[in-house]
């Protein structure tokens, strides 16, 4: 690379570039990073890099600078937390960071690319007025230069400072060229690379010799991410834009940071996140002779943001829960509650012996509400701790069908008018290996659910079949159907069947079974058509 494309990447890059010595001492700083923190041509020269930092970070980054200049490496600064640049004027604003670094003579360089990010978060009124002032900043330092070139008297004197100085940038410029941490590369007005720098090889897999004069620009970028942009510009620039490396120079006119964010491909195919920044360079008559790009790998960054937002998606679902708890508990605890008070009042006006079976008929009726009311707070204490992972499977061997007797002792009380519950085993054995505790809930839930949405004199039936290691439990009534669209919702939290929002229930049984039957290594089928009834199939196979 020439002298001259050298000087115009470090004059014209639309980023701040700063080269500064192991103590922290400014050695070189480009026009951009000048008009960035509002310094005169030169005055940054000789300062150390803590008069852009904040006084309140003054103290912390000197520790920082003297740790990396121990162990310098190419990196992006400050990942995961905002970074903040002060101008000379006293004026914080937020920043961006890359570091490289490189040795001359036993002497440690650190090269930083500075991008200030204000631009992304201001008005374009306030962008304007900031344009103004830097191009009267560069008028003033301009004619400050003149002057004083004017007063030079030593021709020859001048022309040795100048070689001298000369091959001192090209001597910087070529180590940020080389030791930049981030891709750099320089293109023909077509797009065309010319130059790919080592950082650039490194991040993207080619070597130079692949990509310069036979690769575009645009080659590194994702086809259909391209034309995506290319339609929005469409639309923004309001007139037609060229598709292609014509992409890259329209939004780079077009968004005033001109940073965008990009997947580029590497050459194995695997893909990563750059902000990317696309730059004219001019030419000694100002016209464009081609263009500068510079890329900050931003992966971690993206990964962190994905990982926030699923945060915050995971606190909008559980605060949905939550609401929808709280509405489905005040209703569901309100009817057996006001059963309860009334059936109580109703018994304290019963004195008389005759007056007994009306005794007998509320006290049924406050020991059935109260049974809802306990069947709920399980059915929420299970929920909970399912949610807490605090449930343990307790494993042991049992007979099923004893199990099973048991159970339907303990829900004899919620058939219906005329129901029944007819159970039949087969299998040599009824010794099965399962949590006890958890079948009880699972099978007491899906009976309940089948005593619940059948009808008056109808038969529930319940078969239980032990083969080989293999389990079988199925539970049938005759009742209500469950709706088609409905069946893939059912194991859901909260969730009721469309067709049955006029039947008391809080929506959380068939969420417990599934849950109980899915910790047993069990899975759980249901089967049912609207009108004619529903099968729940529970398959447990032991190691």
């Amino acid at each position: 690379m020439n002298n001259e494309t050298f000087q115009a990447l470090f004059n014209y890059a639309s980023i701040g570039i700063l080269i500064a010595n192991s103590t922290g001492s400014i050695q070189m700083a480009n026009k951009y990073i000048e008009q960035q923190f509002g310094y005169e041509p030169g005055e940054l020269i000789g300062q150390k890099v803590e008069i852009l930092i904040p006084a309140r970070y003054g103290t912390k980054h000197v520790k920082h600078r003297e740790h990396y200049s121990g162990n310098p490496h190419s990196r992006p600064m400050g990942l995961g937390m905002e970074l903040w640049g002060v101008k000379k004027s006293g004026v914080e604003f937020p920043v961006e960071v890359s570091l490289g670094h490189y040795k001359i003579e036993e002497e440690n360089y650190s090269l930083a690319f500075i991008n200030d990010i204000t631009q992304r978060k201001e008005t374009e009124q306030a962008i304007i007025k900031l344009n103004a002032h830097l191009e009267q900043k560069v008028k003033e330092g301009s004619h400050s230069l003149a002057m004083t070139v004017e007063k030079l008297g030593d021709q020859i004197k001048e022309t040795e400072r100048k070689d001298a100085e000369l091959e001192r940038v090209n001597a910087f410029l070529n180590n940020i060229w080389n030791h930049a941490g981030a891709i750099i590369f320089v293109c023909d007005t077509n797009g065309v690379i010319q130059y790919f720098n080592p950082e650039a090889e490194r991040c993207l897999g080619y070597t130079s010799d692949e990509v310069v004069n036979k690769k575009n620009a645009t080659g590194l970028l994702i086809d259909s991410e391209l034309e995506n942009r290319w339609e929005e510009l469409q639309m923004l620039a309001g007139k037609p834009v060229g598709k292609g490396f014509e992409v890259l120079k329209a939004m780079s006119l077009l968004h005033r940071d001109k940073n965008q964010e990009w997947h580029y491909v590497r050459k194995n195919g695997s893909r990563f996140f750059v902000s990317l920044n696309v730059a004219e360079l001019k030419d000694a008559n100002g016209g464009v002779s081609g263009y500068l790009g510079i890329a900050i790998d931003i992966s971690e960054k993206k990964h962190a943001e994905t990982e926030l937002l699923a945060a915050l998606e995971k606190e909008k679902e559980l605060n949905e829960l939550k609401s929808r708890f709280v509405s489905m508990a005040s209703h569901e605890f309100r009817t057996p509650l006001s059963a309860v008070l009334s059936s109580v009042y109703l018994l304290s006006r019963y004195i008389n012996v005759a007056e007994q079976p009306q005794v007998e008929k509320h006290i049924q009726r406050i020991i059935s509400s109260v049974t809802s009311l306990t069947e709920i707070l399980n059915d929420f204490l299970s929920v909970g701790k399912i949610d807490e992972g605090n449930i343990q499977v307790n494993f042991k061997e049992y007979d099923i069908t004893t199990q099973i007797r048991d159970i339907l002792q303990d829900v004899n009380h919620l058939l219906k008018k005329g129901q029944q519950i007819k159970y039949e085993h087969t299998g040599k054995s009824p010794l099965v290996t399962l949590d006890p505790s958890m079948m009880k809930h699972i099978i007491s839930n899906l009976l309940s659910n089948a005593m619940k949405f059948s009808f008056e004199d109808s038969t529930i039936h319940l078969s239980t079949k032990v083969a080989g290691k293999k389990l079988t439990i199925s539970v049938q009534d005759h009742g209500m159907g469950i709706p088609k669209e409905d069946i893939d919702s059912l194991f859901k939290r909260f969730f009721r069947s469309s067709n049955a929002t006029n039947i008391q229930g809080t929506g959380l049984g068939l969420h417990i079974v599934s849950k109980y039957t899915e910790l047993m290594k069990g899975t759980v089928k249901c089967d049912s058509k609207l009108g004619e009834g529903t099968k729940f199939t529970i398959i447990f196979t032991s190691n």
